[in-house]
């Protein structure tokens, strides 16, 4: 009698596993106010932000930032960013999705396009390092492509692509995923609403329980 593979969860981290997005929000409305821009909602948002960044400043002046422009707004995200951090959380919940993946002998890791020496501190600072096979942060300029850093992430591990299961709050994420050969289950808690994440044609739920839950499956 055959059964299924085992799945195994890749997990995201910016407002996914680590709930940042309000030091995302008030980071963006520091870098607007450089740059002559009103502030803007949660809500906006959500409804407006893609990838890559430049893209998103131009849905909201009609043009992409000069490259001093983006020079400007990018120094001042970072250093904001930096500053409203330090007190954001996990993602409630996610101490217990994590242990219950791990105890039922099914394994997980954590793929972000942070910097990885920007991410292992916080890794470290939450005590989950030991819920992953491995932790991969972006080595080297930003600009790469999720899929890229999915396929060497997954290439590392040494895992079937077909048995693995992206866990994300973008689109992005998704469409990583299904270049490389696996699935993907979108969150709405994070930087995209849930009409910007539907078209991206995977499950879009609204708690990591129910992406835990879908993965299982």
């Amino acid at each position: 009698m055959s059964t299924l593979p085992t799945r195994h969860i890749v997990w995201d981290w910016n407002s996914t596993l680590f709930h940042d997005i309000d030091a995302v929000i008030a980071a963006t409305n520091d870098s607007f106010a450089a740059y002559g821009l009103p502030p803007i909602t949660l809500e906006r948002y959500r409804d407006l932000y893609c990838v890559p960044v430049p893209k998103f400043y131009e849905k909201l002046t009609g043009r992409i930032p000069a490259p001093d422009e983006w020079a400007l707004l990018d120094a001042t995200f970072q250093k904001s960013y930096a500053l409203h951090v330090t007190s954001c959380t996990l993602t409630p919940g996610v101490d217990v999705l994590l242990d219950g993946w791990r105890n039922a002998g099914r394994t997980q890791s954590l793929l972000s396009l942070t910097a990885h020496e920007d991410l292992m501190p916080f890794v470290s600072r939450f005590g989950i390092d030991g819920h992953f096979l491995r932790v991969d942060g972006r080595i080297g300029p930003p600009g790469g492509g999720k899929a890229e850093h999915l396929a060497r992430h997954l290439e590392a591990l040494a895992i079937d692509p077909t048995t693995v299961v992206v866990i994300g709050d973008a689109a992005d994420d998704a469409h990583a995923a299904r270049e490389v050969g696996a699935s993907a289950v979108l969150y709405t808690g994070g930087s995209h609403a849930r009409a910007s994440l539907e078209p991206a044609g995977v499950p879009v739920v609204d708690t990591l329980e129910e992406a835990v839950a879908l993965a299982a499956q």
